[in-house]
């Protein structure tokens, strides 16, 4: 029992906090102020590094409060339990130090348990927006924290090292189902309060997500993650190949380099210079900044050694990198630009690979500018960005460059035979569109179903954004749109080389070959375009012959798929089968040159020009 929690004490109420210290008055007041108040109050306090304690402290004399203080944090489902150990209580509530009580609340709720002796849990309406009331559960959202009041059971919440979740039901609340009913006072009596930094819009995407949550309460082991929008991350399994081998021991003339800014898609790939008996270190940019799918550390694969951001100036002098490689992506700008700025002297290469348009319309483009023409080398995802960053910035044109992909995966996830195709079965053709659906729209399907192409659509949480398209699409071509859930890396080449190709964006460009009239549509290089490449799937794209577009010239280059003028005659080429084998072969075989491996040696080549430059 917690020192000052009396044996006639009905609700203990568990107050879990982290870094929340401008919300923690009027919280624990809202207790305070509660008509009844046979209740005690345990404040778990999940290692916070503001002013908690000491504002705390303050209410420490009044002996139904006490705190524990946990010195790490633990996640959600930690703090309630440890405060669930200590409660000694009938009942127990929930106080988040964001959340707030009306007066009659724990009298409410008390009162319907009371009065529904087969219940297990009562719950209350809420206030969850300045003005806007549920009069109990919320639509669409989990009951809350703040709402429930439930008899003392043996069961206790799913912890950080369980799964991360904002799924109040799969933490406790299914299973105090199967113990009894729940009851509804059908009072108002509380608030959920709406903010920019509650933990359900910290965890879920697109705002949130398992970076910004890692970066937020400095996790650094590796987590299974599934929230109520996104998909399921297993990073424990997934990684795990790459956690447990030993270090790479580092080779006799090893570069120490040191990451800057964030990883974006396919994080693992920098592995590969590890693996090369280089030493890896990671600066990173601040989660807050960054979208959801930009990685940032602690990876969860291990070998890179994080450098914290307090101090970092200091570290990275202790460090002494050999060079430091900035990448990726337009949020990482201002970050990458200060570590340029304060660190002089130390080569820098800058790998900037989207997007020069959005810095444009954020306020970003001076420091991207100024980055563009400090940084000792620079690396373009294609050829095309090249130039027009040329035609843009001046004086790059004598800066040591290199064309690499910045997204390109990692190789050993795409080891194994080829799927038998789907069109094998049926005499029809597959495609396959990975992420949104680009320049298809309903009636574009509607025409391939004509032809007898189908199109498989991956992702759950896409289907979540595109639900009008795809119901309109299902409305003109019944049976041809198949949706599938997100797939991971290691289920790529089988689960893609089923079907017979795969879209990548399909635009009209407009440029009329002048680079300075091209935007990101032309300059870019998507993602799913190494998806496609390492299962060997031709790759369909419009045919803008007389523009500049950088996966029409590579597509031409390489021999990596059709380019269609119409449907009609995308669908003659699909069905002309001797010709597709040539492309899917001609794709096959080229594979390994869409993966980072094979291009890591050359990366260290050119980072060794730049240091004896």
């Amino acid at each position: 029992m917690v020192e000052g929690a009396g044996m006639d004490t009905r609700v203990t109420v568990i107050m879990p906090t982290f870094n929340q210290a401008m919300f923690l008055r009027r919280a624990v007041d809202s207790l305070i102020a509660q008509t009844f108040q046979e209740w005690h109050l345990i404040i778990v306090d999940d290692g916070s590094t503001d002013e908690t304690s000491s504002i705390v402290e303050r209410y420490l004399a009044n002996s139904r409060i006490d705190m524990i203080h946990l010195t790490e944090n633990g996640g959600l489902g930690h703090a309630l339990n440890v405060g669930l150990d200590r409660a000694a209580g009938e009942f127990n509530a929930y106080l988040p130090s964001d959340d707030v009580y009306h007066a009659e609340h724990l009298a409410s709720l008390v009162g319907c348990l009371g009065h529904r002796g087969e219940a297990v849990l009562a719950f209350s309406g809420v206030r969850h927006y300045y003005n806007r009331v549920s009069a109990g559960q919320i639509s669409g959202e989990p009951l809350q924290l703040v709402q429930v009041l439930h008899r003392r059971t043996s069961d206790r919440w799913l912890e950080r090292h369980e799964l991360v979740t904002d799924d109040l039901d799969r933490m406790l609340w299914s299973r105090l189902r199967e113990r009894g009913e729940f009851a509804e006072t059908g009072e108002d009596t509380c608030e959920w309060v709406d903010h920019p930094a509650q933990l359900h819009k910290l965890l879920r995407e697109p705002k949130g997500g398992i970076n910004p949550y890692r970066d937020a309460f400095r996790v650094r082991e590796p987590m299974r993650f599934h929230t109520t929008v996104g998909n399921r991350i297993d990073e424990v399994s997934r990684y795990q190949r790459f956690r447990d081998r030993l270090a790479t021991p580092m080779a006799p003339d090893g570069l120490k380099i040191l990451l800057v800014g964030e990883l974006a898609y396919n994080a693992d790939r920098v592995l590969a210079l590890e693996e090369l008996g280089h030493r890896l270190y990671g600066l990173w940019s601040p989660a807050k900044d960054i979208d959801w799918f930009n990685t940032v550390g602690p990876v969860p694969f291990g070998h890179v050694q994080d450098i914290p951001r307090d101090g970092w100036r200091d570290r990275v002098r202790r460090v002494q990198p050999d060079v430091i490689y900035a990448l990726l992506n337009w949020q990482a700008v201002p970050f990458v630009h200060q570590v340029l700025t304060d660190n002089p002297g130390i080569p820098f290469v800058w790998l900037f690979k989207e997007g020069p348009f959005i810095c444009l319309e954020r306020g970003t483009w001076p420091p991207l500018v100024d980055l563009t023409e400090r940084a000792d080398a620079l690396i373009f995802s294609t050829p095309e960005m090249g130039e027009w960053f040329e035609s843009i910035v001046p004086g790059i044109d004598d800066h040591r460059t290199l064309v690499l992909d910045g997204d390109l995966p990692k190789r050993d996830w795409f080891e194994g035979p080829r799927a038998e195709r789907l069109s094998g079965e049926d005499g029809e053709i597959h495609t396959v569109v990975t992420g949104r659906p680009i320049g298809l729209h309903p009636e574009t399907v509607a025409e391939l179903a004509r032809h007898r192409i189908h199109l498989h659509f991956y992702g759950d949480y896409t289907h979540g954004q595109w639900r009008a398209w795809i119901d309109r699409t299902n409305s003109m071509a019944s049976g041809y749109l198949h949706l599938h859930h997100h797939v991971d890396q290691e289920h790529w080449l089988p689960e893609m080389s089923r079907y017979d190709a795969g879209w990548l964006h399909a635009f009209p460009s407009t440029n009329r070959g002048d680079i300075r009239r091209a935007n990101w549509d032309d300059l870019n290089v998507p993602a799913r375009l190494a998806t496609l490449a390492v299962a060997g799937l031709p790759m369909i794209q419009a045919d803008n012959s007389g523009s500049i577009v950088a996966t029409q010239t590579l597509a031409r280059h390489r021999e990596l798929g059709p380019l269609f003028t119409s449907i009609d005659d995308l669908a003659a080429q699909l069905h002309d089968e001797p010709r597709m084998n040539e492309l899917r072969e001609s794709v096959w075989n080229q594979r390994q040159d869409f993966v980072f491996d094979t291009h890591a040696e050359r990366l260290v080549a050119f980072f060794r020009e730049v240091i004896d430059s």
